[in-house]
């Protein structure tokens, strides 16, 4: 159920506890069964060119529960220049199946018009800083609406960082005026990897931009994390999503399951747990 409470600068609500739409689940989500699941986030480049069953599927979902974008591919940290048919492209479908909100990631995606189907770092300059907010207001702009931006999960640290990654996210929300996505699974994996705090980092965060939560599963080795999404949530990332709850929830929050993808009775398990966490609004 959405709940009224607004925390956000924003004023977008707090959606309750979902998942993402994967098509392995496409025959469960729209057999009619009852589904213990209050929003579905879609991978937008995955709807963006596409009709037939796929958007048949969307369709019908939205008409039952909220809908959230989340692109991989706007490319914002790239020193290409913006792709303003991609981002027509994600301006019609957001006005088609009428989001709730959209986003993307704080990273570059490709370069020389090549998309290298990752999620690359930027370095954390004044000069990418200022770099990255130019982009994030031109796409805006474009758009019509703003957008909510995910904190990645790194793995080496620039030799030329100038600031720690929550300062320059912090200062990319405020200048840029968008939105923010606390992925508790990529604070985890990134402070790991790179001895940090991960409850320093998130005291950190200017809360007042959070729109969103991800919780995911990630691959430990032990020396370091990578951010895999393919297992459940681990208890070290459940404690911390249940600081967020008691310091500043509720929030809108998605379990991320994209790799080895189980049935989505599992997912609603996780999605339950994560309930039970939530602050009573």
């Amino acid at each position: 159920m959405i709940s009224t409470v607004r925390r956000n600068r924003f004023g977008l609500p707090d959606l309750g506890v979902g998942v993402g739409l994967r098509v392995p689940h496409f025959g469960h989500v729209t057999s009619g069964a009852p589904l213990a699941v209050d929003w579905f986030e879609i991978i937008s480049e995955n709807f963006m060119t596409t009709e037939g069953r796929p958007m048949v599927v969307l369709e019908q979902v939205r008409r039952e529960r909220p809908v959230v974008m989340h692109g991989v591919s706007m490319n914002l940290g790239s020193a290409d220049p913006l792709d303003r048919a991609y981002l027509r492209g994600l301006r019609r479908l957001a006005d088609r199946i009428d989001v709730a909100w959209m986003g993307d990631h704080v990273c570059w995606t490709g370069v020389a018009h090549r998309n290298g189907h990752d999620l690359y770092p930027l370095p954390y300059t004044e000069a990418s800083l200022a770099h990255m907010v130019d982009r994030i207001r031109r796409a805006q702009d474009l758009l019509g609406r703003p957008l909510v931006l995910e904190n990645p999960s790194t793995y080496l640290q620039f030799q030329a960082d100038q600031m720690p990654e929550v300062e320059w996210i912090g200062r990319m929300a405020e200048e840029a005026d968008c939105a923010l996505l606390l992925d508790v699974n990529n604070v985890y994996v990134t402070s790991r990897n790179h001895g940090l705090d991960a409850e320093d980092y998130l005291r950190q965060v200017p809360w007042d931009r959070v729109v969103q939560l991800h919780l995911a599963g990630h691959t430990d080795h032990g020396t370091h994390c990578i951010d895999t999404h393919d297992g459940p949530v681990c208890e070290a990332v459940w404690s911390l999503y249940a600081w967020v709850q008691r310091t500043h929830g509720p929030i809108s929050t998605l379990i991320e399951w994209d790799g080895d993808i189980p049935s989505f009775e599992v997912l609603e398990a996780e999605v339950a747990r994560a309930r039970a966490l939530r602050s009573p609004s």
